[in-house]
């Protein structure tokens, strides 16, 4: 990849920038700005080389939602003058890498910058199709992420504990598969760990599930890890629906939600957690935005406590994770916490990305 570094006589080019501001927003404010403030390196660096800076990003998954809550975060840290385009995922063109549309969008710009990782596992046209038509370069954000995921995919250090969780099972199942092959160890928690349960014939209740299409020969590894007790809570419009109990994973209810996974499961980690010299976490271990998160808190602890080389990525445990204190874990050297989610796991997956192939 060429670098930002490399470039020179920037002064009066306009910059067409691709980054990631897809966040956490509630009551019209950024909840989390972790991967704005990520990007600000490579914004700040073209600044000052005396180019003008224009910001593509998206907001959620269908292109509704408006960047005036992320306008107003980004005025925080930057004081000169920017422009950050409406949601790109507005127009049709951008998922469907409408070349044309890529090659309007290139108009606004002389040169394009990716800083993006996150999202550069996607074929859309503000991530390969730009660079068809403009000098195209990485920025810091994206050559660090590519940096410090290589350093894994070339030589994974052993024991090799992978932690996955969230949701999205159906676009997981390639991930855990490969992963069972790299990594020493598989746990699978969160609302994936759903699908396993209900695979092996246990009750989930009222439970986010997803498929359990082709689980069966992945649960006969021995390098799997599935949670042995869960927290729940009442899916009732009574008093109790709040009401949170603990249950062996063949105990819990038909009206029952599971929220996180338990005590003697978090048991079973935490010596494995100790022994690894690589882990890798990708997704929160319970459904951390309905008090779901105290597991996922306790085990983050032991990792960050750790010596092993530790990357997590996934923008829900990004968001557990700022929670935590001290927050000094992001500069000891062991410690990667990336942008990316699908991202991450894709290009340890594979060694690279659709986005990152489009800037050779």
């Amino acid at each position: 990849m060429r670098s930002i570094k490399t470039m020179k006589n920037l002064k009066g080019k306009t910059a067409l920038v691709r980054v990631d501001f897809n966040v956490p927003i509630k009551n019209g404010k950024v909840l989390d700005d972790f991967r704005i403030k990520k990007a600000l390196p490579t914004i700040k660096f073209l600044q000052k080389k005396g180019a003008k800076v224009v910001l593509i990003s998206h907001l959620g998954e269908d292109g509704t939602r408006n960047m005036k809550p992320v306008a107003n975060c980004l005025r925080k840290y930057i004081k000169k003058d920017i422009t950050l385009l409406e949601n790109i995922r507005k127009y049709p063109g951008e998922k469907k890498n409408d070349l044309k549309f890529a090659k309007k969008l290139a108009k606004l710009g002389d040169f394009y910058v990716n800083d993006a990782f996150s999202v550069s596992h996607r074929q859309h046209a503000s991530i390969v199709g730009i660079p068809k038509y403009l000098p195209s370069y990485a920025g810091f954000q994206l050559e660090e992420e590519v940096k410090n995921l290589s350093k894994v995919v070339k030589n994974p250090k052993h024991p090799f504990l992978f932690i996955l969780g969230g949701a999205k099972f159906s676009t997981k199942m390639p991930l855990i598969k490969k992963y069972l092959k790299l990594a020493d160890y598989v746990f699978i928690g969160g609302a994936l760990a759903n699908d396993f349960l209900k695979a092996k014939g246990y009750e989930v209740g009222k439970s986010l599930v997803d498929n359990t299409e082709g689980i069966k020969n992945i649960l006969k590894s021995c390098k799997l890890i599935l949670p042995i007790d869960v927290v729940v809570k009442n899916d009732t419009n009574s008093a109790m629906a709040e009401f949170v109990s603990l249950r062996k994973v063949n105990e819990v209810k038909k009206n029952e939600i599971i929220i996180d996974i338990g005590p003697s499961t978090e048991k079973i980690l935490a010596p494995i957690i100790k022994k690894s010299k690589l882990i890798l976490w990708n997704g929160p271990l319970g459904k951390y935005e309905e008090g779901g998160d105290k597991a996922t808190k306790k085990l983050l602890r032991l990792v960050l406590k750790s010596k092993s080389q530790v990357v997590i990525g996934g923008g829900d445990i990004v968001t557990v994770l700022s929670k935590l204190e001290p927050r000094n874990y992001r500069l000891k050297p062991n410690i990667f916490v990336s942008t990316g989610g699908g991202a991450t796991l894709d290009f340890l997956a594979h060694g690279t990305l659709p986005g990152i192939k489009a800037l050779k």
